[in-house]
């Protein structure tokens, strides 16, 4: 009976959580099906198997947690006792969604793949790799573990009774509990590494967005590629860091390093939670080209379908959070960037233009930067460029 074990799913992920078995056992898989979704700290995955036959064993729980290499399925009826088969050495050329498979021509039998040994003491039947994992870190035997599982398996719950303290302990707030894993779990641990690692500091400005509005209902006239008002935002700002390219950098170590390329990010809310899709090489498109690419990725995020490779990368940041109907937010730099522009709603307000006061289309712009890269001064001036081509878009047709 083989064993499909979760594999490895490339930049540097260790590990996933099972969100949907797509399977259930007794059903008949043929090579390449897709089994199950599992999502790791930058994106759903959907697995397919690289092997056929008969699922005789699912090794999960939605919202379980597993290592690569751990089994995620075991199929019958197809490969000889004792033979564990991954996917990678099953002849399967199926490409994951955002990683690949490398296709191979003919069948390779593999050495099994053997779980961490439990303590000798006894031999305590444990499937869940997360199991051995717990109790590992909190010192505890499993040979000491009463197992309430079938056939003698030990359960999560049966490793947290023995970690339950022997004295009274405070009733746990009541509510719903939202575990901080996958993708949530990265964000947040990005922006507390920004927070802790990055001295940051904030200049902001309101600006006159009608030329902006004006020009971009000119653009979209006449034509089957409209541009976005992020799209022009983040064109500017493409262009302004080419005039302040310290603002295009990052700290390594004792150095400060000016990237050559600009890989523009941008928030993006999902039914998952934020994330940051990049544009690569955004500094060679054109406007339309850069707006089109936005639009594309921001769907495709919505959609939970971005591979890791397209949220990893980012060298500068936007962040349109007057999409919210805010005018402003003290912004956390995406680390290990060293800047992120914030984009508020654009809404009529009273402006004095020429002497006489008038309603236009008022914006504020946010920079938030890293004070290692540069002071006040560069800070100011990548504001105040992007700010002028926000008010007058004509200005900027000499640095698009």
């Amino acid at each position: 009976m083989p064993d499909f074990l979760l594999p490895d799913l490339g930049e540097g992920l260790t590990e996933a959580a099972i969100l949907t078995w797509h399977v259930a056992i007794g059903d008949t898989v043929k090579v390449d099906q897709i089994v199950v979704e599992v999502e790791t700290a930058k994106a759903a995955v959907e697995v397919p198997v690289p092997f056929a036959g008969v699922v005789s064993a699912l090794h999960g729980e939605p919202g379980q947690l597993l290592p690569v290499g751990a089994p995620l399925l075991s199929v019958g009826g197809f490969a000889e006792p004792g033979v564990t088969v991954s996917s990678t050495s099953a002849g399967s050329g199926n490409v994951l969604i955002g990683y690949g498979t490398a296709p191979t021509t003919r069948r390779k039998r593999v050495r099994r793949v053997e779980a961490p040994a439990a303590p000798k003491a006894k031999a305590p039947g444990v499937i869940s790799p997360f199991v051995r994992k717990l109790a590992s870190d909190n010192g505890i035997d499993l040979a000491t573990v009463a197992a309430t599982g079938p056939d003698g398996i030990i359960r999560r719950a049966d490793v947290e009774a023995v970690l339950k303290p022997s004295t009274p302990k405070k009733p746990a707030a009541k509510g719903k509990r939202i575990p901080l894993t996958g993708i949530r779990k990265t964000v947040a641990d990005k922006l507390t590494t920004s927070r802790r690692e990055i001295p940051e500091a904030t200049v902001w400005v309101d600006v006159d967005a009608s030329g902006l509005v004006a020009a971009r209902a000119a653009l979209n006239a006449k034509t089957d590629r409209p541009v976005s008002l992020l799209g022009l935002i983040a064109r500017f700002a493409v262009a302004g860091l080419k005039k302040y390219p310290e603002l295009n950098s990052r700290v390594e170590g004792d150095e400060i390093v000016l990237l050559d390329e600009i890989h523009l990010g941008f928030a993006a809310q999902t039914d998952r939670g934020l994330v940051v899709p990049v544009v690569r090489d955004a500094g060679e498109l054109s406007t339309r080209d850069l707006s089109a690419a936005i639009g594309d990725r921001a769907r495709t995020a919505r959609d939970g379908k971005l591979a890791p490779a397209d949220l990893t990368g980012g060298t500068f940041t936007v962040n349109n959070y007057g999409v919210f109907g805010v005018d402003g937010s003290a912004a956390i730099i995406n680390h290990p960037e060293a800047a992120i522009l914030g984009i508020g709603r654009i809404i009529d307000r009273p402006w004095v233009v020429d002497g006489a006061l008038g309603v236009r289309k008022v914006c504020e712009l946010t920079l938030a930067f890293d004070h290692r890269v540069c002071d006040g001064g560069t800070a100011g001036g990548f504001l105040r460029f992007v700010a002028d081509c926000v008010e007058s878009p004509v200005t900027a047709l000499g640095e698009l």
